[in-house]
């Protein structure tokens, strides 16, 4: 899927890594970058807003983006699904733009697949017990939950090879140039 100058990137990682506070960086930085929203079935966080940080579906509607091909990925993750609408991300690309994925290590091997053309980004902590300490410093989950997220995020260290780049978030500012550079890289056929 490409269309004159259109680029899809994946943002990737562990939870906690600090994949939305480079996103929310690299808008700052980069002209012509569209962020992809994607569908899931877990419940908003307190001022998440539909449509905004995600769309939020039940169930049954998720099954039917699946079984329509709606979506260009998705993957289930901590009891519940996300997955990135394959239309908006279709027609962005068509129009030149550059389109921002921010999803987990399963959904960006299936962007992998399906767009072998894509960018794919993943980000690292300078270390395991930092992603522990960042994940805990949101306050917004169970201590079990943050234990499920620790021990997915120790198989998704082990697929960083799949990935275009690897990027050190060790200074959120510093990672956030880095992955803008690549990106501009990526535009310009280098």
């Amino acid at each position: 899927m490409s269309g004159p100058g259109g680029l899809v990137v994946v943002l990737s990682g562990p939870s906690g890594v600090g994949k939305g506070s480079v996103h929310a960086g690299l808008h700052g930085l980069l002209d012509g970058l569209e962020t992809s929203v994607s569908a899931t079935t877990r419940a908003p966080r307190p001022g998440e807003r539909d449509g905004v940080a995600y769309h939020f579906v039940d169930d049954a509607t998720f099954d039917r983006m699946i079984a329509t091909d709606a979506l260009l990925e998705w993957a289930a993750y901590a009891g519940n699904r996300y997955g990135t609408p394959r239309a908006p991300l279709e027609d962005a690309v068509a129009r030149g733009r550059t389109v921002l994925l921010e999803i987990e290590v399963q959904g960006a091997l299936q962007v992998r697949a399906r767009l072998p053309e894509a960018l794919l980004l993943f980000l690292v902590p300078p270390a395991f017990d930092e992603l522990e300490r960042r994940l805990r410093d949101r306050a917004t989950e169970s201590e079990a939950t943050i234990q499920a997220r620790l021990e997915v995020a120790r198989g998704e260290m082990a697929a960083q090879d799949d990935f275009d780049h690897v990027v050190v978030n060790d200074d959120l500012d510093r990672c956030t140039a880095e992955v803008a550079a690549l990106i501009d890289r990526a535009r310009s056929g280098l």
